[in-house]
């Protein structure tokens, strides 16, 4: 142990350099030692050294925030690791029983377990766990057992009991309060189970309040971080693209960014809208549509092709379904993802902004399917002009959100500083306007469903 201390005082060429002596098998110890290669954000907070003197030895929630790549899951795998095999000093013995949960199963599997920084991935060959996928399980050679669970299916926790959990990209869960609910039952083995969360923050007040209870503690990190790990390129571009902004502070620093005050919508109003999608049968709805925001151009730098499908039931409120919205593509291509997302969502009517494209964008729509039903729409009035009767629709429960969209929420509760800005441009925002108003208030009900023609 003191041997290890005084190694995490050495830099990474250092340590290899001591390493070029050791025997293959001493080497191999040396290379698995998470203690020894992590920083100081990525280790617990009892051995973070930012916490002397004080030392939170029972802290019962580790909360990660950090941006894009900025090495989470890496440590959210490694506390994992170390606890299902008792490996000093993160853990005296081992944790028989744990919960592994993402956003979705499909999730848990790809980046949790299967992703580079993955549980699978870490291992030295003898501790290696083995996934069984029939049980949705991970079994170490020791009896350390992991039960893998969707955060889209809160119920799946009610029974389980476990010693420890992984919660990965908390913010993103759409069933937050209910899995967390779910799970704090289900922590009652060991003396002092705990729980590690990574994710990139959002505004959601599930997350401000884990932050704020008795026992939870917080590390920071921002993408820049770990910046050896990740490509150049990468780094560039984002810098670039993003350093200043409001989206940046939250995907690279890991910032949560507040409503602004006096924004047209708030993140708390959305969130008491939202339902779950599998709740509702998209056939019964009255109508169907797809707002299209085209951008002037195609180029790198150009504005997104907002993209936003949304219906209207009975009683006039409406649903956003999909967000499909597409990142600097050329009129073709955009123009055949709107095509196949009309027949995919047997779509009534695609309304289109022409401010920019004028006739060009019915045109290249027809060109790819000459039968599809369409409307042009003209803005006469500015942007904020438009989007405040809709707001206002929202604060009334008249707009549902089927799901989460978090590109498009954030754009939404961003909306009167991204209107401002030089930089960025609320292009699903835009798209999303223009459904609420085509069905609500512009009349768009008058046009019957192309399967009641």
């Amino acid at each position: 142990m003191k041997l290890r201390k005084n190694l995490r005082q050495l830099t990474k060429k250092q340590i290899n350099k001591f390493a070029e002596g050791l025997s293959e098998q001493e080497a191999e110890q040396l290379y698995y030692d998470w203690y020894l290669w992590a920083r100081d954000d990525q280790l617990p907070p009892n051995l973070q050294a930012q916490s002397a003197p004080f030392k939170p030895l029972n802290w019962r929630n580790w909360i990660l925030l950090g941006g894009r790549g900025a090495g989470k899951t890496r440590a959210g795998a490694e506390w994992i690791r170390a606890m299902a095999l008792g490996i000093a000093p993160f853990a005296s013995k081992p944790a028989w029983r744990i919960a592994l949960i993402g956003e979705t199963f499909n999730d848990v599997c790809e980046v949790m377990l299967e992703g580079d920084s993955g549980l699978l991935h870490i291992h030295p060959e003898h501790q290696r766990p083995t996934y069984i996928a029939s049980r949705k399980r991970l079994e170490w050679p020791n009896g350390a057992v992991a039960q893998l669970f969707s955060a889209e299916e809160p119920e799946s926790l009610r029974g389980p009991q476990f010693h420890a959990a992984w919660c990965d990209e908390f913010a993103k869960w759409q069933y937050d309060t209910e899995v967390w609910d779910m799970l704090q039952f289900g922590m009652r083995l060991g003396d002092n189970p705990q729980i590690v969360l990574t994710t990139t923050p959002r505004n959601k007040k599930q997350l401000k309040d884990m932050l704020a209870m008795e026992g939870s503690f917080v590390s920071k990190a921002s993408t820049f971080a770990n910046k050896q790990n990740l490509a150049a390129a990468f780094i560039s571009n984002i810098d670039q693209n993003y350093a200043g902004t409001n989206l940046g502070r939250q995907e690279l620093y890991g910032e949560i960014i507040e409503d602004r005050q006096g924004a047209l919508w708030q993140s708390e109003v959305i969130e008491s809208l939202r339902r779950r999608q599998k709740d509702y049968d998209l056939t019964e709805f009255k109508r169907i549509i797809l707002a299209i925001d085209p951008p002037a151009t195609s180029h790198k730098k150009s504005n997104a092709c907002g993209m936003i499908v949304a219906a209207m039931d009975e009683n006039r409120h409406v649903y956003i379904i999909a967000d499909v919205t597409m990142q600097t593509a050329a009129p073709i291509v955009w123009a055949k993802k709107a095509v196949e997302i009309y027949h995919q969502f047997n779509i009534d009517r695609i309304v289109a902004e022409v401010n920019q494209g004028g006739e060009m964008v019915e045109t290249i729509l027809r060109t790819i399917d000459s039968q599809i039903s369409y409307s042009a729409v003209f803005a006469k009035k500015d942007k904020k002009s438009r989007a405040e009767p809709v707001a206002a629709l929202y604060e009334q429960g008249k707009v549902h959100h089927l799901g989460m969209f978090e590109a498009l929420e954030d754009e939404m509760c961003q909306f009167d500083h991204l209107i401002g800005s030089s930089k960025l441009s609320p292009d699903r925002v835009d798209a999303l306007v223009w459904a609420v108003s085509h069905l609500h208030l512009n009349g768009g009900t008058n046009v019957p469903r192309i399967r009641d023609l």
